[in-house]
């Protein structure tokens, strides 16, 4: 079976939403929910984030999301256990997205076979370096047929930059600013310099720009030097929000603002 990142880049080459949510938040069993309520409304692929205690990459939006999850008693054992029936509802993209760590005590291998088990398509470990995954982890990954996306950030240099694009798979994580995750209300020239330069190499992989991504202003920006966009603290935000909205008129409310509906 072709990998559903496969077949949504060969169906589509623009404007590509990806949604990252934390697993477990804002409740322990909102997940499941939250992933067939973006499905509907809009999104094209969405990355669930596996909560972690020490998130290096992740600004304060997201830090106190997987703290809120973790003390919700999110564990990776219980999400793949939520996970196990999704693809009887969800059909896009699903990735999983987290730290070393946490799949180092699972065990890699593990990791990979309940990720194939559940239906999941890609994962994007930041903490995994591109030497480690090519000398221990890159034939177990095909194996299991879960691919893996890497990140590249401003100061990649171009060598570095079409390594990463050579051993990844699915798309590339192209990291807009030098920073950890976050909303931000605009795109600032280093990082269109930047986004032109990636543009300029012709990678062999589509590219989806993620931090700093927070509105449609943002994402339209983005979608214009690359194959889409991910966003995920202004989502998380917005499903934080004390008001009297259900999850799902949260997310139809969000999505409905970046889509443009």
């Amino acid at each position: 079976m072709t990998n559903r990142i496969d077949q949504l880049f060969g169906k589509r080459d623009s404007e590509i939403l990806s949604i990252y949510l934390t697993a477990g938040y804002p409740g322990l069993n909102d997940t499941i929910t939250l992933l067939r309520a973006l499905q509907e409304h809009g999104a094209d692929m969405v990355e669930i984030g596996i909560p972690f205690s020490d998130p290096l990459a992740d600004g304060p939006v997201i830090q106190q999301s997987s703290l809120q999850a973790l003390q919700n008693g999110m564990k990776p054992d219980i999400l793949f256990r939520q996970l196990e029936d999704i693809r009887e509802s969800v059909h896009i993209p699903l990735v999983l997205m987290g730290y070393l760590n946490p799949v180092l005590q699972m065990g890699m291998e593990r990791f990979l076979s309940r990720c194939r088990d559940t239906g999941i398509d890609g994962v994007i470990i930041p903490d995994l370096p591109p030497s480690e995954y090519e000398r221990r982890y890159a034939d177990m990954f095909g194996n299991y047929g879960i691919y893996n996306s890497m990140l590249i950030t401003p100061h990649t240099d171009d060598e570095r930059i079409s390594r990463i694009a050579a051993l990844s798979k699915g798309f590339l994580y192209l990291v807009a600013d030098a920073s950890t995750t976050g909303a931000r209300d605009s795109v600032r020239d280093h990082q269109r310099d930047y986004f032109k330069r990636l543009k300029a190499m012709n990678l062999p992989l589509p590219g989806l720009i993620g931090f700093g991504i927070s509105n449609r202003e943002t994402f339209l920006t983005a979608c214009s030097y690359a194959s889409g966009a991910i966003m995920g603290s202004a989502f998380i935000r917005a499903l934080g929000e004390q008001n009297s909205l259900t999850l799902e008129e949260r997310v139809k409310e969000f999505m409905g603002e970046i889509r443009g509906k």
